[in-house]
């Protein structure tokens, strides 16, 4: 499958956008990027995972997606840089310091320079700017907001922020709810709001990431909901369930502790009118017919990206579903 004929499904000067959140969101931005050139693609990425953390500024999903596109992510890890040292952590273990949040020296530089650039009075998006052209980064990576919003996880065990859930805690307590605390106070990053209202959007592809947590912070920033309603690009969606379990993450765990059917038809509906379209694996194929019947078009597919040839034909894949659609 070349780049030349899968390019072709989207016309000169328009533009596909890809809403995504940390490690699956990142291998669907992946095979986009090997078939679309940075005029044709641009990722908006979660930001509600974004903490702050011995000092520094941490935002686990744009880097998770900014070190995939660079080549330099760890494969092995699903995060984090590859080559990674920890003598940084390691020391300050020594010296009674925090280290259930695993930060590698060479990634604490890009925390150093991002914290520094925003200290100085740079917004979120240009310092993203900055972090991708350094890494060799071409497609523009946007942060949801330049400003704060804080995912807090509702747990049988009380309010906890994200990564205290997720990292230190490793998901054990059971979900309740989730908070986005500033959400209503931030205001979309405008190159997206541009493209979402621009004639030349192709199409909106949501990856494959958590529903919850990763892509709902992205919804629910005032305005996004409603340009996306409103945008004529189809909307398309990519199922993170298959065979009733989450590739990567807890979507599943939390979808049995929120009394919801652990399924793609369950994130199709939690999704709602947002899609005209949505991306089922083939071990959910008799899934299909129900999420029709709701009035979402459904495509079959292999969507377990394990090698970077499953990246790029998902991605392939998706480019045709939102052409036919």
């Amino acid at each position: 499958m070349g780049a030349v004929e899968v390019s072709s499904l989207i016309a000169p000067g328009k533009r596909v956008l890809a809403l995504s959140g940390g490690v699956g969101g990142a291998k669907l931005a992946l095979g986009l990027s090997k078939l679309l050139s940075p005029d044709q693609l641009t990722i908006a990425c979660n930001t509600g995972d974004d903490f702050d953390h011995l000092g520094l500024r941490i935002c686990p999903d744009l880097d998770t997606v900014m070190y995939t596109l660079s080549g330099r992510n760890n494969t092995e890890l699903g995060w984090g840089l590859a080559g990674e040292s920890w003598r940084v952590l390691e020391t300050l273990g020594q010296l009674g310091g925090e280290t259930w949040f695993r930060l590698g020296d060479m990634d604490i530089a890009t925390h150093l320079a991002r914290s520094e650039w925003l200290r100085q009075g740079e917004t979120l998006s240009t310092a993203t700017r900055r972090l991708c052209a350094a890494l060799g980064v071409a497609h523009p990576l946007l942060p949801m907001s330049d400003d704060p919003v804080s995912t807090l996880v509702h747990t049988d065990q009380g309010v906890l922020s994200f990564q205290h859930y997720f990292v230190r805690e490793q998901c054990r307590p059971a979900v309740r709810g989730f908070e986005f605390r500033g959400i209503d106070n931030a205001r979309p990053q405008p190159e997206l709001m541009a493209l979402l209202d621009s004639a030349d959007l192709a199409a909106v592809l949501i990856c494959p990431s958590n529903p919850f947590v990763s892509v709902d912070p992205i919804l629910k920033v005032p305005g996004v909901r409603a340009a996306l309603r409103a945008t004529r690009a189809p909307v398309i969606a990519v199922s993170p369930i298959v065979g009733g379990i989450a590739i990567k993450g807890p979507t599943a765990k939390m979808m049995a502790e929120l009394d919801m059917p652990s399924s793609a038809l369950a994130v199709a509906g939690h999704y709602g009118d947002l899609l005209d379209g949505f991306i089922i694996d083939e071990t959910d194929a008799a899934q299909a017919r129900d999420i029709t019947g709701s009035g979402v078009a459904v495509r079959v597919a292999q969507t377990v990206m394990k090698t970077l040839d499953d990246r790029i034909m998902l991605a392939a894949e998706a480019l045709r579903f939102a052409a036919a659609v």
